[in-house]
């Protein structure tokens, strides 16, 4: 799946309402790791692929500054619609950045998104970004999220099945594949592997796992 027909794809999931994968609540891997990253009160934490997703809300109340950057403009204005609150919109072509006390958005795809429009963060927290998307958009994402932020503290969830039991999304990204992808800016630590309670979807044995991505000190 070239990177158009997966904008259309999860467009098209937003606008049937296909939105399984929203948690109503913080997710526990989040709120049991997060102390890994080390931050400190008020850092800047950047959530990409970020739908409307609970857990923004959640590192809000912890002090941080949270920005995430979603596909989907439905999805956007529904997390603010829900919580009640109506956010300033600023054009930022061919983004748009929705923000209110800490939170700000930027709706439109991340590969349009800039260091300059972003500005710096001391944090990343990956869900449900890298296992969204398909291998080759996957090192293309990698990249791109390098260039965005440089290496700073990630915690990041994934999982790890068999992949031809099941097509995907999500897809498995196993230690191989993160060490590929990031092996150059990160060292990796394994906080928590966990079996999915049922199997993925109900149909095959998968385990989630929770990574700390910590910066590699600058090469002499």
């Amino acid at each position: 799946m070239d990177a158009k027909s997966n904008a259309v794809f999860w467009q098209e999931k937003w606008e049937r309402g296909e939105t399984g994968f929203h948690e109503t609540q913080a997710n526990p891997l989040l709120t049991r790791h997060i102390a890994a990253l080390d931050l400190p009160a008020g850092a800047r934490i950047f959530v990409p692929l970020c739908g409307m997703s609970q857990d923004m809300v959640w590192l809000a109340g912890q002090g941080f500054h949270v920005t995430g950057c979603e596909l989907s403009d439905i999805a956007v204005r529904r997390f603010f619609s829900d919580l009640g609150i109506t956010p300033d919109i600023v054009d930022a072509e061919p983004l748009r950045c929705f923000s209110a006390g800490t939170i700000r958005i930027f709706a439109g795809n991340i590969f349009d998104l800039t260091p300059d429009l972003l500005g710096p963060m001391d944090g990343i927290y990956d869900r449900a970004a890298l296992i969204a998307l398909p291998e080759d958009l996957r090192r293309a994402y990698a990249a791109h999220l390098l260039s965005l932020t440089g290496p700073v503290p990630e915690l990041l969830v994934t999982l790890d099945y068999d992949q031809s039991c099941l097509k995907g999304p999500p897809f498995s990204v196993d230690e191989a594949f993160l060490r590929e992808c990031y092996g150059q800016a990160y060292a990796f630590t394994l906080l928590e592997s966990r079996a999915v309670e049922g199997g993925l979807k109900g149909r095959c044995p998968a385990s989630e796992n929770v990574w700390r991505l910590s910066p590699l000190p600058p090469s002499s």
